[in-house]
């Protein structure tokens, strides 16, 4: 269970961290930063660790990730003293609040930062058949797997880990707004994860942003940096399904259809673009200091 985040609150650090075990940590950025507040997910295993995605941030001032990050890994090599710990930087899609504080690790030692583009995930993480092929990732310890995802993003994974029984999936799942950008490429990702977490044992499935309310089936408009009342990030394998079913009965049917737990803008068009812009430019308005 994911604590309540401070989402926009007065007093928010620019990064909350929450340990969700003892390998296993949640970092969000502050949405004072950037409205988006991404989460993002640090795995450790007996070799090296896996930071998945790098935040809508680039000044390490402003968004400290890189002194975060090393703060994490000593407490953990404290605990765990290992000689030549290495640190993968990876990302659940190329979207630009998930890569901005990239450049924070450029010089780190025994780091490796995987770039977004596809040809550039699949050669890393040794996907002979994209995207249908699952793949092993060895932490030293802990072997993830991970799963090619496209359809929001060409380059998005979704990782599993056993350990944890958490599934992460990026933007493709999570408590807001579905962006599909190919609905086709969208529907067969949706088709294994449903297949896949058929399989494994699901604890929580954990995209990287919360955008809902708890209840009343709303969102907060794009844009909004205080969310007093957002739901929890976690999510169900059986919300895997029931987004898969929403979004095959959009074949043929672009546009928005709102759910409890998401909302589904399929195939956008430039009108529904322009509404949800225009709804978040009137709560800023509605909402800016006096």
């Amino acid at each position: 269970m994911t604590p309540k985040w401070i989402h926009g609150a007065p007093g928010e650090p620019p990064i909350q961290v929450h340990w969700y075990d003892e390998r296993t940590v949640i970092l969000r950025q502050a949405k004072s930063l950037n409205y988006e507040a991404p989460f993002l997910f640090l795995l450790f295993g007996d070799a090296r660790a896996l930071l998945l995605d790098t935040g809508a941030t680039e000044d390490p001032e402003r968004f400290p990730l890189r002194r975060t990050v090393d703060g994490l890994v000593d407490e953990w090599l404290s605990r765990h003293p290992t000689d030549g710990y290495e640190l993968v930087v990876a990302h659940s899609h190329g979207h630009g609040d998930h890569v901005a504080g990239d450049g924070q690790f450029a010089d780190r030692p025994s780091t490796v930062v995987v770039p977004r583009e596809v040809d550039a995930v699949r050669e890393f993480f040794g996907f002979d058949e994209w995207p249908a092929q699952t793949v092993t990732f060895d932490l030293g310890g802990r072997i993830l797997e991970i799963i090619g995802s496209p359809g929001h993003h060409q380059a998005a994974i979704t990782i599993y880990d056993p350990a944890t029984g958490i599934l992460l999936t990026g933007d493709t799942v999570l408590p807001g707004r579905l962006y599909v950008f190919d609905l086709s490429a969208y529907l067969s990702t949706m088709d294994r994860l449903v297949a896949f977490a058929a399989t494994r044992r699901i604890t929580d499935v954990l995209g990287c942003h919360v955008e809902m309310k708890r209840r009343g089936r709303k969102d907060y408009p794009i844009g909004a940096t205080y969310q007093p009342d957002e739901r929890p990030l976690e999510l169900t394998a059986a919300h895997l399904s029931a987004v898969r079913d929403a979004a095959a009965a959009m074949v043929g049917r672009p546009g928005v259809r709102r759910f409890a737990d998401f909302i589904i803008y399929s195939e956008p068009r430039r009108r529904h673009t322009i509404a949800l812009l225009a709804r978040g430019r009137i709560n800023k308005l509605l909402h800016r200091p006096r």
